[in-house]
């Protein structure tokens, strides 16, 4: 099995965001920081917004962070997002399933198994799990880190973290 580019960047995306938070990322320094394509990036830092993992900011001083905490965005969620689909062999799909065997084979129910046991290990990290070594994520892609704030006002909720901040 391989994932995407796709989800690979995005991943990545929200590593960057989680590292940074509260401060705000741009998609130009994440791709700089990766030596990845800026156009790949910003297909996925849209996606994640509208799903609403990111709170994008437009103009001079835009970019993107985190709209939910780290801890409540599991890697299972956000990698059946991205990915098409878990079809491994033809079989998973009725559609394109031409194989004989179907009836009596052990193949499909193993690698259906397989499949379980590898999104319910996603499942069970988060994102505050692959980056709550930040300080060392943003030194290793030399990213600044965030600059001081001053929270005056914090509202959480179980699906969205809303904050008003005063930068040092």
């Amino acid at each position: 099995m391989k994932l995407t580019s796709y989800s690979n960047y995005t991943l990545r995306v929200l590593m960057v965001a989680a590292a940074r938070f509260p401060g705000v990322s741009t998609i130009g320094e994440v791709a700089d920081g990766f030596g990845i394509s800026k156009t790949h990036l910003v297909k996925c830092v849209h996606q994640l917004g509208a799903w609403g993992y990111l709170e994008t900011i437009r103009g001079n001083k835009g970019g993107f962070r985190l709209a939910r905490p780290a801890d409540s965005i599991s890697l299972g969620e956000i990698i059946r997002r991205t990915e098409d689909g878990f079809a491994l062999v033809e079989c998973f799909d009725p559609a394109t399933n031409t194989c004989p065997l179907m009836d009596r084979c052990r193949l499909r129910p193993a690698l259906l198994r397989a499949t379980e046991a590898f999104l319910a290990t996603l499942d069970a990290f988060t994102l505050a799990d692959i980056s709550d070594n930040g300080d060392e994520i943003l030194d290793v892609l030399r990213l600044a880190r965030p600059r001081p704030m001053h929270c005056t006002e914090i509202t959480a909720a179980p699906d969205r973290l809303t904050f008003t901040i005063l930068q040092s």
